[in-house]
C-alpha cells in the first residue's frame, strides 16, 4: 500500500497541551500507566476495555450513581455497560459552562440570528421541560422535531433528554411522506415543528407540510407546537413555541439507566423503510465526550461548527460539543448561497475554531479553485473535520494550500449506527494525504479478509472485534433483535461488520474505500469506488459520478461509470477518453469501466451519500418501486434517467 505525503504536522507545543496529551499524563500519574505513543494507548484501550472506559468515566467526572461493573457482559451483541449506573446526558451537556459565556451561536444566510449564554440555555431547557411535563409528556414518551438547525431544536432535544423523553428529528425540507416514513413508526406523543425556513435566498413556508404530518400522526396526546422561524401562524390547532417554552426555569434531570433511550436516528432508507436506530444516554455520553475531547481536542476555548441538518447524525454530534464546554455554532441555510464558499463565510463570521462539513463540499470548493483562506478571515480556524464519504488526497492538499497550512485536516468515518466515528483525528500525529489518522480509542477496529483473517495494507472489511458503548441499544420495533443481528453480525459471528472496505497500515492509519456492498470486483480484484471517484471528480467538466458493477447471467461482469457534467458539456468520444485516461493514470487499467454514461445528476441520500447499491439493483432487474425509496433521495428526479437506462439495456461485459 503506497502512502501519501505528509500534509500537516502538529505544532509541538499544541500537541503537548492537547487534551489527549493531558489525558495520557493523567494515566501515568494516576495508575502508573506509561504509554509511549498513541498506538500504544489505542492498543491498551481495546485490550483492556474495562480499564479504558473506566478511566474515561473518572477523567471526565461522569455524574452518576455507582455502577456494578464497567462491562458486565462482553459479547456482541448483548454487551452490558455500567450496569446499575443512573445518569442523564442533558445534565452533562449543560454543566460544562455557566454565566454569560456564550453557549450557542445561531447564523442564517443573512448573518447572526442570535446567541444564548450558558445561563440562558439552561433556563430555556428548563422552561421547555416544564412545558412538556405540563402537557403530559413523561419518561419514555417520544417527541419528534420537524425543525432546521436552530436553537429551538437544541433546546427541545435537551429538554426531552432531561426528563427522559425520547427525541427524533428531521429537517423541514423533507417532504411530509418522507418525514412520516420515520415519525409514524415512533407513534410520538408530540410534534415540534417550524412554520418554515430560509434557504438559497428564499423563504420556504412549511405550514401545509406541518399540518399534513400532524394529521397523519393523529391523535397526538398534545397539540402541535410551532416554532416561529418566518413570523407566520402555524396550522389550525397548533400552540406557539412560546406557550410550550414558558418562563425560564432551572432544569431538573431525571436519573436514567445507562441504556435508557436518548434519541432515535434513522438509516437512509434507500431500499426500504428507514430503520429506527435507538441510542442510549450513557453510551452516547461516553463516546461523544471521549471523541470530542481526545480526538478533536475540543474544549471551552473552542467554537465548534458543522454544516448539517437535524436528520443527520452529525447534528447530534454538533450539539455534543456542549459536553466539553465548547460554544456550538448553528447554521440554517444553503451551504452554497450566495456563493460556493458560503460555509467559510459563516466560519469567519462566527469565529469558528473547528468546522465540520462533507468531503463532497470540500472537494467541490477545491475543483472550483476557491481560496477561502485568502478571501475570508479564518485566523481562528484550527481544524476542518470531514465526513460523509472518503476525502480525496487532492483535497487534503487543497486544505493546506487554499485554506491554511496551519489548519488540521481531520478526516473521519463512522455512522448513524453508533452516532460517532470509528476512525478519526489524533492531535499528536501527522496527517498524510488520503488517510484517516487513527483508530479511535476504545474502538477495536480491524480489517479482515473473507475468512476473518486480519489484513495490513490490503483491502478488506472494516470490523469491530469488541463492544463499544455507543452501539445501538436496539432497533425500533425489533423486539427479538433479529434485524439488529442481521445488520451487523451475520457475516462474522461475534464481530461487527460495518459495511466499509478499508485498508489499515501498520501504524494504525486507515483509508476508507467505499461501501463494501457496492465494491467492484473486476477480474477477481476488489476495487473501492472511492479510487475511481478520486480520479474522475478532479476533472473540471465532471460535477459528480457514480460507479457500479453488475454480475451478468452468463458469469461475466459489467462495470459502468455514470458522470454528470458541468453546464452544457457533452460526453463525446474525446471526453470519454479523458475520463478513462484519468482513471488509468490515477488508479490502474483495471479500474477503467466497460462503459461511461452521461446522466443529468447523480442521486444521493439526504445526507449526501451516493445511491450505489440501489442503482446496481436497478441494473440487475429489480423493480424501481422496490429497488429504491424515492422519499430517501435528496433529488428524486435524479433517479429517472437511471430507471430509463436500466429498462432500456441488457448489459453485457466487454470482451
Amino acid at each position: 500500500m503506497s502512502r501519501g505525503p505528509v500534509v500537516w504536522t502538529p505544532d509541538a507545543d499544541a500537541a503537548a497541551g492537547s487534551q489527549l496529551a493531558r489525558y495520557m499524563r493523567w494515566l501515568a500519574e494516576e495508575g502508573g500507566r506509561e504509554l509511549a505513543s498513541y498506538e500504544d494507548l489505542w492498543a491498551w484501550s481495546v485490550d483492556d476495555l474495562e480499564g479504558f472506559w473506566g478511566s474515561v468515566w473518572r477523567y471526565f467526572d461522569i455524574q452518576a450513581t455507582p455502577y456494578e461493573a464497567v462491562l458486565a457482559a462482553r459479547e456482541m451483541p448483548g454487551a452490558r455497560w455500567f450496569a446499575g449506573a443512573r445518569l442523564n446526558y442533558a445534565e452533562h451537556a449543560l454543566r460544562a459552562g455557566a454565566g454569560d459565556r456564550v453557549a450557542v451561536v445561531e447564523h442564517d444566510e443573512e448573518g447572526l440570528r442570535g446567541e444564548l449564554t450558558w445561563d440562558e440555555l439552561r433556563g430555556a431547557v428548563g422552561g421547555v421541560a416544564a412545558g412538556l411535563r405540563e402537557r403530559g409528556i413523561d419518561r419514555g414518551d417520544v417527541v419528534v422535531g420537524y425543525l432546521p438547525n436552530c436553537a429551538e431544536a437544541v433546546i427541545a432535544y435537551l429538554a426531552c433528554a432531561s426528563i427522559g423523553a425520547v427525541w427524533s428529528s428531521c429537517a423541514p425540507d423533507l417532504q411530509p411522506s418522507a418525514a412520516l416514513d420515520r415519525f409514524a413508526q415512533l407513534r410520538p406523543a408530540a410534534l415540534i415543528a417550524c412554520d418554515g425556513y430560509r434557504y438559497g435566498g428564499r423563504a420556504h413556508d412549511r405550514r401545509a407540510a406541518v399540518a399534513e404530518i400532524a394529521g397523519a400522526l393523529h391523535p397526538l396526546r398534545t397539540a402541535v407546537v410551532v416554532v416561529d422561524r418566518l413570523g407566520r401562524r402555524g396550522p389550525p390547532g397548533s400552540d406557539p413555541w412560546a406557550a410550550l417554552a414558558g418562563s425560564p426555569a432551572p432544569p431538573a434531570f431525571e436519573p436514567l439507566p445507562f441504556d435508557h433511550p436518548l434519541y432515535v436516528l434513522f438509516s437512509s432508507g434507500t431500499t426500504g423503510p428507514p430503520k429506527g436506530i435507538v441510542h442510549g444516554h450513557g453510551g452516547q455520553l461516553l463516546d461523544h465526550i471521549r471523541h470530542h475531547a481526545l480526538h478533536l481536542d475540543l474544549g471551552p476555548a473552542d467554537r465548534f461548527s458543522f454544516y448539517t441538518g437535524t436528520g443527520w447524525m452529525v447534528w447530534n454530534w454538533l450539539v455534543a460539543g456542549l459536553l466539553v464546554g465548547s460554544t456550538i455554532v448553528l447554521y440554517d441555510g444553503s451551504p452554497r448561497h450566495p456563493e460556493l464558499d458560503a460555509q467559510f463565510e459563516v466560519v469567519a463570521r462566527a469565529g469558528a475554531t473547528v468546522h465540520g462539513t462533507s468531503a463532497g463540499y470540500l472537494t467541490a470548493c477545491a475543483k472550483a479553485g476557491l481560496s477561502p483562506g485568502a478571501r475570508h478571515d479564518l485566523g481562528a480556524l484550527r481544524a476542518i473535520a470531514s465526513t460523509g464519504s472518503p476525502l480525496p488526497p487532492e483535497t487534503f492538499h487543497w486544505i493546506r494550500e487554499a485554506v491554511g497550512a496551519h489548519v488540521w485536516p481531520v478526516s473521519t468515518s463512522g455512522g448513524t449506527d453508533v452516532c460517532s466515528a470509528f476512525v478519526s483525528g489524533c492531535p499528536l500525529r501527522e496527517v498524510r494525504a488520503g488517510e484517516i489518522q487513527c483508530r479511535c480509542l476504545g474502538a477495536a477496529i480491524d480489517v479482515l479478509d473473507e475468512g476473518g483473517r486480519p489484513l495490513r495494507g490490503e483491502v478488506g472489511e472494516l470490523v469491530l472485534t469488541a463492544p463499544l458503548p455507543s452501539m445501538p441499544v436496539r432497533f425500533w420495533d425489533d423486539p427479538d433483535g433479529e434485524r439488529y443481528r442481521a445488520s451487523y453480525f451475520a457475516d462474522f459471528p461475534g464481530v461487527w461488520r460495518h459495511g466499509d472496505w478499508a485498508t489499515l497500515s501498520d501504524d494504525g492509519a486507515v483509508v476508507i474505500l467505499g461501501r463494501s456492498d457496492s465494491t467492484l470486483n473486476r477480474h477477481g480484484v476488489r476495487i473501492g469506488t472511492a479510487e475511481i471517484y478520486a480520479a474522475v471528480d478532479r476533472l473540471p467538466a465532471v460535477t459528480d459520478s457514480l460507479a457500479i458493477g453488475v454480475e451478468q447471467p452468463d458469469g461475466g461482469y459489467w462495470m459502468a461509470l455514470f458522470v454528470a457534467l458541468d453546464g452544457d458539456a457533452i460526453l463525446d468520444d474525446a471526453a470519454r477518453s479523458a475520463v478513462a485516461e484519468a482513471i488509468r493514470t490515477a488508479a490502474s487499467p483495471r479500474h477503467v469501466p466497460d462503459e461511461i454514461v452521461q446522466v443529468p445528476a447523480i442521486p444521493r441520500t439526504m445526507t449526501g451519500k451516493k445511491l450505489e447499491v440501489p442503482i446496481k439493483r436497478l441494473f440487475m432487474g429489480a423493480d424501481p418501486a422496490t429497488a429504491v425509496n424515492r422519499n430517501a433521495v435528496a433529488d428524486p428526479a435524479a433517479l429517472d434517467a437511471f430507471v430509463e437506462l436500466a429498462a432500456a439495456r441488457s448489459p453485457t461485459p466487454r470482451p
